[in-house]
């Protein structure tokens, strides 16, 4: 089971940009439909993003979409999140994992630690 490695979270304010990070270990994670998720305070974890294996198809959470990127680097074993005008509601850990396919993104493997997105007003 691969490794999952999630990082570039931080302090954003309102309308601002952050990049997150998700490195994997393993051979077979050009294979692998990936997808980023995130948790709220006080609230489920939910489904952002996801991306196919060659990168070719991506599918969003309504409450993101136009406004983040998923895309990936199969030569860098590197899943990114590109997160355009934020929104205070954006405030979450944000975690990757990899998921069924892309319409259906339900986690397949163990989550990682994780990383802080704090959008400020």
């Amino acid at each position: 089971q691969a490794q999952l490695e999630d990082s570039g979270g931080g302090l954003a304010q309102a309308g601002g940009s952050l990049r997150l990070f998700c490195a994997a270990s393993g051979r077979t994670f050009s294979s692998n439909t990936m997808g980023w998720f995130r948790r709220a305070p006080g609230k489920e974890r939910e489904f952002v993003a996801s991306i196919s294996g060659s990168g070719s198809g991506t599918y969003y959470a309504d409450s993101v979409k136009g406004r983040f990127t998923i895309s990936r680097d199969n030569a860098k074993n590197t899943v990114y999140l590109q997160m355009n005008s934020l929104k205070p509601d954006d405030t979450a850990v944000y975690y990757c994992n990899s998921v069924y396919s892309v319409y259906d993104p339900r986690a397949l493997g163990s989550w990682g630690q994780g990383t802080q997105v704090t959008v400020s007003a």
